[in-house]
């Protein structure tokens, strides 16, 4: 009889996480997968098209059962309904998890984002004494006060019990970042191990023909994906607008995605013509975006949680195999330096992002086939898919 593992995860297929991925191959090797998430909504904030919000629903994918709980929408313009969100999936996934946990061998939690959402992991942990893996995507408390909320003594306090509780009471702990390690320690039981296991390239077509983004012969450096406040676009479009006009002749800045920031960022680089918004493209397409792309841009503000933080479009951007450009502190930025993968800059230093674009722009052919070569062995090696998945499985079945 096959071992049954549960997945607890805020978000699932039909959205693009890696989780999906996880889930399949795990089926594949025989286990049976169930995962406990929401109704699909992000990043959109609505519901998708053939799905019911339903306080609870039960469906299944590729053979992966699938118990999924109401979502609240309409988070991507307001804060109350963004945290309103996370502490209905806290309480409602708590609540399906009394019910369904028991029958499952093994826990297993995608920290994806909020801690709440690994409640119902926990509670199926303390109730049935399961074995419980997390593998974290984000830091709390840290992420809590990045996003802006004041670090009071009332709020420290709760935050600092509730981070507390939730990881001593997991069994094993997978890292996305190594400076999580440091940062988790003080919640973690003395005894605990971090295992680094970062996360992969989304999967790209590079048999697709390259986008043509401008009828010149320009040098196309590109950002993709969520346009918010913490991607510091902001100081990137201000610098790359700081650049002589001979530069941006030769050059082009294209933004493609969709998030809270994108109209004042519109409005901020309207005066320049070198700045392009192409709009949210499918995630399916967007090899051709990048095989059209001299330079892919990896960005964050300058906050102690980012430095650690390593967006999983780094690991994308290397297996597309195209220079980096990471205005970007701390993880990321020594990924870049260390395996020769591009040019950093600090996020809040204007004069270094402009530089690294004059730089990128007068790289020889050269260069940019060096930082090339080394992004295909990374991600060969250190962010192989294969091999994270297995490890990821090995952890969580460890009690076996």
């Amino acid at each position: 009889m096959s071992k049954k593992i549960l997945i607890v995860t805020e978000c699932f297929y039909p959205e693009e996480f890696k989780i999906n991925d996880v889930a399949l191959e795990w089926k594949k090797k025989g286990y049976e997968v169930g995962v406990l998430t929401m109704v699909p909504s992000y990043p959109v904030s609505q519901v998708f098209d053939g799905y019911e919000n339903k306080w609870y629903q039960k469906d299944s994918w590729n053979g992966i059962t699938i118990y999924r709980v109401k979502a609240v929408t309409g988070y991507k313009t307001s804060l109350f309904k963004k945290l309103l969100k996370y502490f209905a999936f806290m309480f409602t996934g708590s609540i399906v998890s009394l019910f369904i946990g028991k029958k499952y061998d093994y826990i297993f939690g995608f920290n994806m984002s909020a801690l709440t959402g690994m409640m119902p992991a926990v509670i199926i942990k303390k109730l049935y004494n399961k074995p419980l893996t997390f593998w974290a995507q984000d830091i709390w408390p840290d992420s809590v006060y990045a996003y802006g909320f004041k670090k009071t003594k009332l709020l420290s306090y709760c935050l600092n019990k509730f981070v507390g509780f939730m990881h001593r009471s997991v069994d094993n702990i997978a890292i996305s970042g190594k400076g999580f390690e440091n940062k988790l320690k003080p919640y973690c039981n003395s005894n605990q191990l971090f295992h680094y296991l970062p996360n992969w390239a989304d999967n790209l077509d590079m048999s697709m023909e390259p986008f043509k983004f401008s009828d010149d012969e320009k040098i196309n450096f590109t950002f993709a994906g969520n346009i918010g406040k913490v991607q510091n676009l902001e100081n990137i479009i201000k610098a790359y607008s700081a650049l002589e006009n001979e530069y941006l002749q030769k050059s082009q800045l294209n933004i493609i995605g969709d998030g809270s920031a994108l109209e004042d960022l519109k409005i901020l680089g309207s005066e320049n013509k070198s700045i392009i918004f192409h709009g949210k493209k499918p995630r399916k397409d967007m090899a051709m975006y990048y095989k059209g792309s001299d330079f892919l841009i990896v960005s964050l503000i300058d906050k102690p949680i980012f430095s650690v933080t390593v967006p999983s479009k780094t690991q994308t951007y290397i297996a597309a195999k195209k220079p980096i450009l990471a205005i970007i502190n701390g993880d990321t930025s020594n990924i870049i330096k260390e395996n020769n993968l591009g040019f950093t800059a600090h996020p809040n230093d204007m004069n270094e992002i402009t530089n690294i674009f004059v730089q990128a722009i007068n790289s020889t052919d050269e260069k940019r086939s060096e930082f090339i070569k080394n992004s295909e062995i990374l991600t060969s090696t250190v962010f192989n898919q294969d091999k994270i998945i297995d490890k990821l499985l090995e952890l969580t079945i460890s009690k076996e």
